[in-house]
């Protein structure tokens, strides 16, 4: 069922919870092709980066402009396309913002950054500052997720390429990674591997297969990310430095064709999910709720699902889950993406050709007690 472009009501039972919490859904924006990300603009409108190849501005009021000029082109194939579009986190200042994108052609293609210029309605001194290596021949596990670190270090998940899923234990390949890299692109003194003798300088973490969720707790510094298994075996993992989570040496799935990755689920040296789920779920977006819209839900984990087309509440004590509620199943749609916006709401993306823009607010309040504060404006929480 797609909602309408009006406001829609509903009042959500969480199983086990003491009370009722009451939210309404509002449509702010929709016929977005196939939206990835979302990221949010002091003067309150957003910026949606689409898998079709192209990033619009939405304003407040819903109005969908048309694509920005002067980003590259992208290849769009599969699961190819434009992905994680970010702020700088001195966006007041500078202007800049971050995209990633599915870059080159089907015989060598990548995961790409590029940062240049916010002007209206273009993207000025448009500037390439990271490309994986190899490049691959497969359409398809991109990863592309984007996270700006207190520190002003930019992170960026990439996977496996499907068909090379044995590089993703490689720490001088930079398929199946997290990655850490200064804002324009060279690479910290402090990385795991920064001398090159262990590892490529770049590699923050390995053993991923398709990470397309990237969060980070601001109260206690934590890093969260979760990434697709095979059959079965999506995970959420805490992320630190020079760790290996995995894949395929070990993981909690199976092959498509029901046969073994590996035998192994769990081995020394090699880091254990937070959580997982035994039937793929089909993690996607993934936000650490800090609002004060919803004080019963501050410090949850929330992210979407592909698969059963709802967004998974994680209430998280101590880096550990606690209690997993499923929420917003009602929209019926796949959700790409799940944001905390700096007014204090939850924001969905939808991922169809048709795609909506939904924002999440507290059953009956107007918005206009929601103007955003600024607190967050590149929308990282």
């Amino acid at each position: 069922m797609r909602l309408p472009a009006l406001l829609l009501a509903l009042p959500l039972w969480l199983p086990g919870a003491a009370a009722q919490t009451d939210y309404d859904l509002h449509v702010v924006a929709t016929g977005l092709n196939h939206p990835w990300s979302i990221t949010f603009l002091p003067n309150g409108s957003y910026l949606v980066a689409m898998r079709s190849g192209e990033v619009r501005r939405v304003s407040s009021e819903g109005k969908v402009s048309g694509p920005l000029a002067g980003l590259p082109d992208s290849y769009v194939a599969s699961q190819g396309g434009y992905f994680d579009v970010v702020l700088d986190p001195e966006f007041a200042t500078n202007s800049r913002i971050y995209l990633s994108f599915a870059y080159g052609t089907p015989k060598q293609n990548g995961t790409r950054i590029v940062r240049g210029v916010l002007r209206d309605n273009s993207v000025e001194q448009v500037t390439p500052i990271f490309t994986t290596s190899p490049l691959k021949d497969t359409p398809v596990h991109y990863g592309g997720r984007l996270l700006f670190l207190r520190d002003g270090t930019l992170l960026m998940t990439t996977g496996d390429g499907f068909e090379y899923r044995e590089a993703a234990q490689d720490r001088f390949n930079l398929l199946g990674k997290i990655v850490r890299i200064h804002s324009d692109g060279s690479i910290p003194s402090d990385n795991p591997f920064a001398d090159g003798s262990r590892g490529h300088p770049a590699v923050w973490s390995y053993g991923h297969r398709t990470p397309q969720g990237l969060a980070l707790d601001s109260a206690s510094g934590r890093i969260y990310a979760h990434e697709h298994g095979a059959m079965g075996g999506d995970e959420l993992n805490l992320i630190t430095p020079d760790t290996n989570y995995g894949w395929p040496a070990v993981t909690k799935g199976i092959n498509y064709s029901g046969a073994y990755v590996s035998p192994l689920r769990s081995a020394p040296d090699v880091a254990e999910p937070v959580t997982y789920w035994s039937r793929s779920v089909g993690t996607s977006g993934l936000t650490v709720y800090t609002g004060d819209s919803f004080p019963e839900w501050r410090n949850a984990l929330f992210l979407g699902t592909l698969v059963d087309e709802d967004v998974r509440m994680l209430s998280m004590q101590d880096g550990e889950v606690v209690d997993e509620q499923t929420m917003f199943s009602e929209i019926e749609e796949r959700i790409r993406d799940v944001r905390t916006g700096p007014d204090g709401l939850l924001y969905l993306l939808t991922d169809s050709p048709q795609g909506q823009l939904i924002r999440v607010a507290p059953r009956g309040v107007a918005m206009s007690a929601h103007k955003s504060a600024n607190q967050n404006p590149a929308g990282q929480g």
